[in-house]
């Protein structure tokens, strides 16, 4: 017999964990209790009655759908692995995952915050200043002529270094990698470069 949606509704209705006025353990209580002793059919019916709920925590915190349903496999995990800790005398079960599903989502968040500010971290090391205090001073203020001809007293490596990293747009990890060379060594070309580079343009004005 096809049920209609308000005895649909009702039957969910009987089927979710309520609190018990006698004391009996509730629904979710009996199978988080169940999965403590291994039962993998208690353990489905616990997901199936609960991650709908679960869920609707989770994305609320992460607000990305993708990654709210990776957080739920993984609270659900968490409730596996952890449901012989489950005390009902200390919360409900619901009380109890919606718990583990708020850290899991929280540690998802800081996590997320924690990769940005490291990889933003990254990028401003990798992308060394191009222009120093040295250099500042002597692209921002001489003619492309009068590099060019400082250039020119520069020594083969010396020029070669900062060709790649100036002319070249290229990080001093980059001019290290592409003249093989140990990072250490590619800048102090660089800076010897740039302090000669000072030094020769200075002396034109």
């Amino acid at each position: 017999m096809r049920l209609t949606s308000s005895a649909r509704a009702a039957r969910a209705a009987s089927l979710a964990p309520v609190p018990d006025p006698s004391g009996a353990p509730t629904r979710a209580e009996e199978l988080v209790q169940r999965c403590a002793r291994g039962d993998n059919t208690a353990f489905a019916q616990l997901y199936d009655d609960t991650s709908a709920r679960v869920f609707g925590l989770i994305v609320r915190v992460l607000r990305d759908p993708a990654q709210s349903e990776e957080v739920l496999q993984e609270t659900y995990l968490d409730i596996w692995r952890h449901s012989a800790r489950y005390d009902a005398k200390q919360a409900s079960a619901m009380s109890w995952m919606m718990t583990i599903a708020h850290r899991r989502a929280v540690d998802r968040v800081r996590h997320a915050e924690t990769a940005s500010a490291r990889e933003g971290r990254y990028a401003v090391e990798q992308r060394e200043v191009a222009f120093d205090s040295t250099s500042e001073a002597v692209v921002s203020s001489l003619e492309a002529e009068r590099v060019r001809r400082a250039m020119a007293t520069l020594t083969p490596v010396q020029r070669e270094a900062l060709e790649l990293a100036y002319f070249g747009g290229h990080t001093h990890t980059e001019v290290a990698a592409l003249l093989d060379l140990p990072l250490g060594t590619a800048k102090t070309r660089i800076r010897d470069g740039l302090i000669r580079l000072r030094d020769t343009m200075g002396g034109e004005r």
